[in-house]
């Protein structure tokens, strides 16, 4: 019998509907996206790339309301391990979708480090291992970003390690969780980027439970990711070669990240993230309905 993780909120987002691009020819219809995942089953979803989704609050705010759904977070990248010198431009943006985050009633700002390889060509952006000056940029200049967007936009930065990003690995997420101030700088497990870079998820929540601030929900294929790995392909690829499995038949094992995480005492949201770019306008539907069912019987 499962047990009842009344501290987690499933939704889901625009990831699961092979979205990565706020306009790209290949992907499903906002409309579509926001009628399907309330369809699913799912109460929340998160904004997406700025600009998939409407960036006026009034008309985004009446789309969400009337199908029953409500946003969880907002979605930035940044590159701040390169110091100062963009700080201005990375607030620029961050503001921008800090803004209509605050305006959506949600409390999150997810923060993506900048990819060090290109996640279609393969094109080697810059080293794949930071310097020591590099680490002090990115952990202050993260601490930085937190205070200012809880100042400006009340809303908690959580930082997502993700494949083929300078916060990736267990050493490299332990790394940087030690190097920042629980205060500012919470964390976004992601349960299938961290298990595509070898880590633990549940090992992570019992180790650093107070910095968990939020959860995605995914899972791996191994033997697509051993494939992966063995040939050093970069992460689109990677994701079109179908690496993130539809759950439960991918690692790692859901049910056991979730117990973990209801043992925190605080309200966390798990928001599912299978992506799919490209995909065929037809396939979300069926598996955003098939997860939202089994992680119902994980008592989610």
């Amino acid at each position: 019998m499962p047990h009842d993780l009344d501290r987690i909120r499933v939704g889901s987002a625009p990831d699961s509907w092979g979205v990565w691009f706020p306009d790209d020819p290949r992907q499903v219809p906002w409309e579509r996206f926001l009628d399907e995942v309330a369809e699913a089953g799912y109460a929340w979803i998160e904004l997406g790339p700025y600009g998939y989704l409407p960036t006026d609050p009034a008309r985004l705010t009446e789309e969400v309301a009337r199908r029953g759904l409500k946003v969880s977070a907002g979605t930035v990248f940044t590159g701040l391990h390169r110091g100062p010198a963009v700080w201005d431009d990375t607030w620029a943006h961050v503001s921008q979708v800090a803004a209509l985050t605050q305006a959506m009633g949600a409390r999150h700002l997810v923060v993506i480090p900048s990819f060090w390889r290109d996640d279609r060509t393969a094109e080697i952006l810059e080293p794949s291992e930071l310097t020591a000056e590099q680490w002090g940029h990115l952990a202050r200049g993260m601490e930085r970003l937190g205070r200012q967007v809880k100042e400006t936009y009340g809303l908690d930065i959580v930082v997502h390690p993700h494949a083929d990003t300078h916060i990736d690995t267990e050493a490299h997420v332990a790394r940087f969780l030690d190097a920042t101030d629980s205060g500012s700088v919470g964390l976004c497990l992601d349960t299938g980027h961290y298990a595509y870079c070898g880590g633990d998820s549940v090992r992570l929540i019992e180790t650093y439970g107070e910095r968990i601030g939020y959860l995605h929900l995914k899972q791996v294929d191994p033997a697509v990711l051993a494939e992966v790995v063995a040939r050093g392909l970069p992460f689109g690829p990677a994701v079109a070669g179908g690496v993130f499995q539809e759950p439960p038949h991918g690692v790692p094992e859901l049910g056991p990240v979730l117990e973990a995480a209801q043992k925190l005492g605080v309200d966390l949201f798990a928001i599912v993230e299978q992506d799919m770019y490209p995909c065929e306008p037809d396939k979300p539907l069926p598996i955003a309905e098939r997860t939202r069912r089994f992680l119902r019987s994980c008592g989610a």
